[in-house]
């Protein structure tokens, strides 16, 4: 019994393994194009116009969940800075 809880006690010391790194997605809707738009304030995203699939997210924002490698997404934040640019 000793040696059972011992095991116990030992097993809640282990270390856990971290989590899988996600895979990396490819640049598939251009967005590294726009990287340097990232910290600037919204009001850049009228200057540099894009046709096609975009997505500009704010907090709160409801999105939906399906991936469009073709889409490209601007996250911003509450003072209406670009945080985030990618692809889905």
């Amino acid at each position: 019994m000793r040696h059972f809880i011992l095991l116990i006690a030992l097993a809640g010391c282990a270390v856990p393994a971290p989590p899988p790194v996600p895979p990396q997605i490819e640049d598939t809707c251009g967005a590294a194009e726009f990287a340097g738009l990232i910290g600037q304030k919204t009001t850049v995203l009228e200057r540099n116009l894009r046709l096609g699939m975009v997505r500009v997210i704010r907090p709160g924002d409801m999105v939906t969940q399906d991936f469009r490698p073709e889409r490209i997404n601007f996250m911003i934040d509450d003072m209406e800075t670009i945080q985030t640019i990618n692809c889905g």
